[in-house]
Parts: structure tokens; sequence; C-alpha cells
């Protein structure tokens, strides 16, 4: 049961994960060794953990004599991804004719892989592996994937020519992913709620934004700061203190007293219902329209409107 617990926490946080993230979002240090030590979780490299589908994809490229891709080479590569791959994902050459029986438990692509550029030790280099995930993975997704790269230090420019040399299918989402993608995202569980945050009209959002207003009010997860609007992923760690749930409360307080609007999605909603945080943040943004300031467009401060005249035009 301790395990099963280990291996859920590391699915929410994108497969991979440090030993510090996984043992603080568990609460104990203890049962994420009996997890290690039951092969529940493998070591990607010193300090970083994973699901033991990294290795499964490298037994089963091996097996087909293909190269390990898509997502299961983005957990490769140590980037935290939004949906673990079910089964491991593999590319074979585009005539190689595979059995079902060879491909019973494995997602097998086909494509023209070249050897000089596009492998690295058996798994599709990092910008391969890029422009894999974000033509062929749904937009939070393969958004989810870039933040990530970047975040584990892939240079920008890298993404940028992902995007600048894309062609043929799906070219366009390519860009728009890369051209959206931040290193300041702090897991695939916010990227996804800012993916569904960027399909709405009149919302632009922005990662790990501090708020002083005029004293410290946090850092949330992402703001529109001309709505005076906080999107918080609320994480599935576990605090495991009054404190820190006292920290929360009086972090929203203070926001809300501020004239900020909290919304809150859960992990189970973001990933598994996005069509409904959609028409949530519709209906926010629609609320805040009602409070516009008619010159410069913004949400006011409501501590700040009494007695004060309103803003000229623009």
């Amino acid at each position: 049961m301790a395990s099963a617990c280990v291996v859920e926490v590391l699915t929410r946080l994108g497969g991979v994960a440090s030993r510090h993230d996984l043992v603080e979002a568990v609460g104990s240090r203890a049962e994420v060794d009996r997890a290690l030590a039951a092969g529940d979780v493998v070591v990607l490299a010193r300090g970083r953990y994973a699901l033991p589908a990294v290795d499964e994809a490298r037994a089963a490229a091996h097996r087909l004599t293909g190269t390990v891709s898509h997502l299961s080479a983005a957990l490769h590569w140590g980037w935290a991804v939004l949906t673990p791959p079910s089964r491991p994902v593999v590319t074979v050459p585009r005539n190689r004719r595979v059995t079902p029986a060879q491909a019973r438990g494995v997602q097998v692509r086909w494509s023209r892989l070249d050897p000089a550029v596009d492998v690295e030790d058996g798994v599709t280099a990092r910008e391969r592996t890029l422009r894999d995930c974000l033509r062929h993975l749904p937009f939070a997704e393969g958004l989810a994937v870039a933040d990530s790269a970047l975040r584990a230090g892939v240079p920008r420019s890298a993404l940028d020519r992902v995007a600048r040399e894309a062609r043929g299918p799906a070219t366009a989402q390519v860009r728009r992913v890369a051209g959206e993608a931040s290193l300041l995202a702090s897991g695939p569980f916010e990227s996804a709620l800012r993916a569904a945050a960027l399909d709405v009209p009149g919302l632009r959002v922005e990662p790990q934004v501090s708020i002083h207003d005029p004293g410290f009010l946090g850092r949330p997860d992402l703001l529109d700061r001309r709505l005076r609007l906080v999107l918080e992923a609320d994480s599935f760690a576990w605090h495991g203190s009054r404190s820190a749930l006292a920290e929360d409360c009086r972090r929203y307080d203070a926001l809300s007293v501020a004239g900020w609007l909290v919304l809150r999605f859960s992990y189970e909603e973001v990933v598994g219902r996005p069509h409904r945080v959609t028409e949530t943040l519709r209906a926010a943004v629609a609320e805040r329209a009602q409070c516009l300031c008619p010159g410069c467009r913004t949400v006011p401060d409501p501590r700040d409107v009494a007695g004060r005249p309103p803003c000229g035009p623009g």
C-alpha cells in the first residue's frame, strides 16, 4: 500500500522528481525508501527518481531494435510529463514490419531517424524528443514537456530552433507550444492549468509572479494582472501541518481583501476534466470584465476607489 502511494505521488509529479520533492510530497522518507527497494521507483540519476517505465522503455526498444522516443524519451531526459505513458514508446524505421506479438505492451511509432543527429545512446536526442512531443501530443501535454525541458536546462535557443525548423502536419501547434513555453512553471500540473487558461479569450496569465500590494502577498502559480485574477494549481503534496494550512488561508484572505479573485483547481479537475476548468475560467473572465475601469481597462484595487476620480482614457 505504501509503494502504491509513492507511485501515485510520483505520477502526479510528472513521473520524475528529485528525492527531496518526492519525500516532501509523500510525507515519509521511509515510504519512499521502501518503494525504491521494491523496484516501484527507480534511480534516474543521483538524487533523481523516476517510474520504472524509464527502464521498461529501454528494454522494449532493445527488443524491437528501435529507439526510445516521445514521452518515454522525455522521462529518460529527466523531464516531468503531465501523464506518464501507460506503455513504453519506441520508434522504429518506416519500413520495419512489427508483428502484433512484438508490439504487445509497446506504443510503436514509425519514423526516419538520423542516427548521427536524432539518436543518443538508444534514445531520441533532446531536440528530436521535443519535436516529437510538441507535434504529436495534445497541447497541454506538449506544453508540460516544453516547460520541463527548459527547467532541466535545455536552452531556449534549442526550443526556438525546433519551432523554426518545424514543417508539415501540426507545425502551427509546435510553434505555439514553443512560443508559450516557460521555465518559470513549477511543474506539469501548473503547465496544464496554464494551457487551459491560454484557450480562454480575454485571459492572459503569467506563471510564478510575486504580488506586492504593497507588502508581499504571495507568489501564485498563475495570475492575470489586468483582471486581478489568481489561479492556483492545488498541489497533491501533503504538507502535514496546521501551520501550512494556516499560511495558505492567510495568503488567500490577503489576496481577496486586496481585490484579487482567487480560483483553486485540483489535479483531477485539470487533468481529467479540463473542459470544466475552461468553463470556470470563462465565467471568471466575464465576471471580472464587469469590474474593468473604463479608462485603463483593468480591475481597480477596491481599497483605492473611494473618493478618487476615474482615470482618463487609455
